[in-house]
């Protein structure tokens, strides 16, 4: 939502400005330009990226327009849920966690929290430390390395999008440079035309390079730092299951290894102290 809010500042600021000094807008309007620019730059993304960073494109772009940002709420759902998978662990061994782990949609645990099981990436996560946890007896750092390797590997991965995107973004205002100087080449043919058919066809190849630099820097650079932004919530929720886990690993306590993941928790979303203890006491109710 915040993304539709910024481009609109974006475009009524720039196109707001150009009416008050007595622009004209038809002369903005270059459809032939645009095609070239906004064209060759998808071109060049779809060359540069594989199809499988593309779709990722473009279901994180869903997301920025359509989503909501990770908040407080859904840090404390993935709380929950680990606290009752380490609750069951401490009470029957990790065994019991089997039919947990390995069916999650079948799973109570998960299904009471939603937006843990719709995270694929932390609900794939914490199933898969699980299982591997269970089926192999590890030293409490040989299990934090391994959770390191698959944060390391998800944040790469993921990285990947926003980094073709900005790399897009970079190149637009070259490729308006690019039908800048097609218009100057059609406005050479032009010569003999009187000299207000003349600035019109000037006019028009600079609006290329208007058209670049725009959308560069105020469409596809902002939506790019956002997609970024993205990745580096989903890896913040990663840290935080790998606290707890790695603390329960070293034989804390469930309501400790709780309190290891809610230190990792980014400072604005954290849950004080007794605002996670409140929490833990109802859910605990709700169980009984």
């Amino acid at each position: 939502m915040f993304a539709i809010i910024g481009l609109v500042v974006v475009m009524g600021a720039v196109i707001g400005g150009y009416l008050l000094e007595g622009g004209n807008l038809h002369v903005l309007w270059q459809p032939i330009e645009l095609l070239i620019i906004l064209g060759s730059g998808i071109g060049s993304l779809l060359v540069g990226s594989p199809m499988k960073v593309n779709v990722a494109i473009g279901k994180n772009l869903m997301t920025v327009f359509t989503g909501k940002p990770k908040s407080k709420a859904d840090y404390m759902d993935i709380l929950l849920v680990l606290f009752d998978l380490l609750s069951l662990a401490r009470r029957e061994g990790v065994i019991a966690l089997e039919s947990h782990v390995n069916k999650p949609d079948a799973s109570s645990m998960f299904t009471n929290r939603p937006t843990v099981l719709k995270n694929h990436a932390v609900c794939d996560f914490i199933c898969d430390n699980f299982k591997t946890y269970t089926a192999a007896s590890m030293e409490p750092h040989e299990f934090e390395a391994l959770m390191d390797i698959d944060i390391e590997a998800h944040h790469a991965d993921a990285h990947q999008a926003p980094t073709n995107l900005n790399r897009m973004a970079d190149a637009f205002p070259a490729l308006g440079i690019v039908a800048a100087v097609m218009g100057v080449v059609l406005t050479m043919g032009k010569l003999s035309e009187p000299p207000e058919v003349l600035g019109h066809s000037i006019g028009a190849a600079l609006v290329g390079t208007f058209l670049g630099v725009l959308l560069s820097y105020g469409v596809a650079g902002p939506l790019a730092a956002i997609m970024d932004s993205m990745v580096g919530e989903v890896t913040s929720q990663l840290n935080v299951v790998k606290a707890a886990m790695n603390a329960f690993a070293m034989g804390w306590p469930p309501a400790m290894a709780l309190e290891s993941a809610r230190r990792a928790i980014p400072a604005h979303d954290r849950p004080g102290f007794d605002e996670l203890e409140a929490v833990l006491r109802e859910s605990k109710k709700g169980a009984g």
